[in-house]
This record gives C-alpha cells, structure tokens and sequence, in this order.
C-alpha cells in the first residue's frame, strides 16, 4: 500500500465509515492521501479525527454544488498528478424524504438524493479515469436496504438499489482501463449520518440479534475491507457488492 494515492469523500467525524477507510489505509502505509469535508463547520470535528493520524491534506467539497466534482478532481491533480483510488462514502435525504414514505416523496426530494448519493458516483469516476493509474479502485459505500425493505429507510433503499446496479455498470465500463469498481454493503454503524434513521437504534439492536456473528461491524472492519479492494491483492475482482455486516446479509 505504501506509495498509493488517493481521495476519500465524505470524512464527517472519528466515527465515520469514510474515516475508517482513513485509519486502516494509513495502517496499512497508505499515508498520501486528500480527504473532503463538507463544510466549514464540520472542519473541526475532521480535523480533530485526522490530527490521530498525522498531517491529511482536507479540502472543502460542496455536494450540491453541480461543478463542485470537477474542481475537487482538479485539486487532486494538482496536488498528487495521477491516483490510485478513490473512496466515495457520501448520501443524503431531506428529513420529509426519509421520514416518509417513499410514496409520498416529492420529486425535489427524489431528485437531491439521488444526485448526491447516487449520480456522485458516476460523476466521480467520470473525473477519475482521467487520473487515475492502471490498477486503480473506485469504492462506495451501500447498504441492505438496497435489496430489503428495511424499516425507516425510506428513500435510501431505492436510492442504494440505484447506486448497486450503477456500479456493476461503471466496473464493466471502466474495466478497459484496469480500474475497479467496488461497493462495500456495511452493517448499521452510528454514524452522524445514521442519526438521521427514525428508531436506529432499535436497527441496531435487530442486527446484532439477527447476524450469525451476533455483533455489529465498525468504522474499522469496513476500512479494513476497503484497504484490500485498493491493494493489489484484490486486481482480480471488480463490480462486486462486497457486505461487511456480521452475516446478517444471510438470513431471510
């Protein structure tokens, strides 16, 4: 891992996924690395994160910004040349899309929660294959909803379901120019995003009941999964729905 390079999307917090991919890539090496945060005001709660681990090279990314992806990517080629991976660790619903009922969601709020967490991602890779090295590996984060209806989820299923399908298409597509694609389907983790769920931790509690492993994941185990996908060891895998949730994926 030593020498890689790369951006991940989406540091919130010690306790984001997108901060666990940070730590395990840094334990395995990876240490040239620009992380986003979303907005002056959560600066100092990444900046606190990062500072565990050494110098990280933030920069501010504004998700509803239409440009805002190609000035990101446009840093990052000035910073680094070319790159290694990417990890894109970002979703958002308006609390009416979330709360409600996916029947009652409005077409506004269809339409911002798709763009930020889904068309993001071929956004990003879009901007990344201009970069990025023979090898390289695109990461995003999913979840179960995708496939179940899972209480309180809402909008987000659909939405997941949407951002699964989008990278069996972006692997095959980005194949010709040896890049990966990947999504990382994790088990509920208390994220600052995962607050936003109605009654989570009484998801929580069901997938610790229900899992073989009969625990939850962490931030760490996801970033573990995410240091193999960008290591070479992983060069023979693309477009895989990977999940890291304790077997829960398993039962009916």
């Amino acid at each position: 891992m030593s020498g890689k390079k790369g951006l991940i999307i989406g540091l919130a917090n010690e306790s984001s996924i997108a901060y666990g991919c940070l730590n395990a890539l840094y334990e395995n090496g990876c240490t040239n690395i620009i992380g986003t945060y979303q907005s002056p005001k959560s600066l100092q709660y990444v900046k606190t994160a990062c500072d565990k681990l050494g110098n990280i090279n933030l920069v501010e990314f504004n998700y509803t910004d239409e440009n805002s992806m190609e000035k990101l990517f446009e840093y990052v080629r000035n910073q680094f040349g070319n790159i290694d991976f990417v990890i894109h660790s970002m979703a958002f619903a308006d609390k009416d899309s979330l709360h409600g009922k996916v029947v009652d969601c409005s077409a506004e709020g269809f339409i911002s929660s798709m763009h930020v967490s889904c068309y993001s991602l071929i956004s990003c890779c879009r901007n990344a294959q201009k970069i990025m090295n023979n090898g390289g590996s695109i990461i995003t984060m999913s979840y179960i909803g995708a496939e179940r209806v899972i209480k309180n989820y809402g909008i987000m299923g659909p939405i997941k379901a949407c951002l699964e399908s989008s990278v069996a298409y972006l692997a095959a597509e980005l194949a010709e120019y040896n890049i990966r694609v990947y999504a990382i389907s994790a088990g509920p983790i208390a994220t600052r995003a995962a607050g936003g769920i109605a009654d989570f931790d009484e998801l929580i509690k069901q997938a610790e009941l229900n899992s073989p492993m009969k625990r939850i994941v962490t931030n760490d185990e996801v970033g573990n999964l995410s240091a193999f996908l960008i290591s070479n060891l992983s060069s023979g895998m693309t477009g895989q729905v990977i999940y890291v949730d304790a077997g829960y994926f398993l039962m009916g």
